[in-house]
């Protein structure tokens, strides 16, 4: 079994206004599908590890039934955790090889790790294109969740950041000691992940290589994102 970081997710209040705020710190953002109806909009890094803003309902908790049965038992505790924290940094999700997320998912559950049922989801992008893909959920939203690659590939064609961002290179993930030895049969060994121990679980935040001047925090919606240490490009 093999992941690796698929992406970071940031909870905002706006979505719109994060993707202008990103704009401004000089991020290529693209929403998720269509701009009046978009909830998730991407960082997109020409490979790697991405990072997705998303919005969520202010009412979330109402919907904690419904989404458990869509996605598992714990999905709807993961997705009101989402609203509960604020702005910032929300989840954690990795990415198996193609072919492999039913698979990945059932070694994790024999293994002692609950994941609710594989959802099979389809999205239509902003330019029209339909991109499908799984993804589940650990019972436990202190855990990371699965995602199978899109299909098709979803990167844009050309990504250019203004600030010279273009890896995502390192994630600072904190939990638990409790939690390390199921956090790791999850993330495998990934070198982007570093993971901490703390008190809570959560990514804490994240490096990218190539920035060249420090991120405005008033701009980034709660999220810490730093430029690579030693990174010279």
């Amino acid at each position: 079994m093999k992941t690796r970081c698929s992406h970071v997710l940031v909870r905002v209040h706006d979505l719109h206004r994060a993707v202008d705020d990103y704009r401004r710190l000089g991020f290529q953002v693209d929403y998720a599908t269509a701009r009046e109806r978009a909830q998730h909009a991407h960082v997109w890094f020409g490979d790697g590890p991405v990072i997705e803003l998303l919005t969520t309902p202010a009412n979330a908790r109402w919907f904690k039934w419904p989404i458990d049965l869509i996605a598992g038992r714990g999905a709807g505790r993961r997705m009101i955790g989402w609203s509960a924290r604020g702005e910032g940094f929300c989840d954690l999700a990795v990415v198996t090889d193609p072919g492999l997320f039913d698979a990945t998912r059932e070694t994790l559950c024999a293994a002692g790790i609950p994941i609710g049922r594989a959802v099979r989801w389809r999205r239509r992008r902003a330019d029209g294109r339909e991109t499908r893909f799984s993804f589940a959920y650990p019972r436990d939203p202190a855990l990371p969740f699965l995602v199978s690659p899109y299909e098709p590939r979803q990167h844009p064609a050309t990504i250019s950041h203004a600030n010279g961002a273009h890896r995502l290179t390192r994630v600072w993930l904190g939990a638990p000691v409790a939690w390390h030895h199921a956090i790791r049969r999850i993330i495998g060994d990934d070198p982007t992940i570093v993971l901490e121990a703390a008190p809570r679980s959560g990514v804490r935040a994240i490096e990218l290589s190539g920035l060249t001047e420090p991120l405005d925090p008033g701009l980034l919606h709660g999220a810490e994102i730093r430029a690579a240490v030693g990174d010279n490009s």
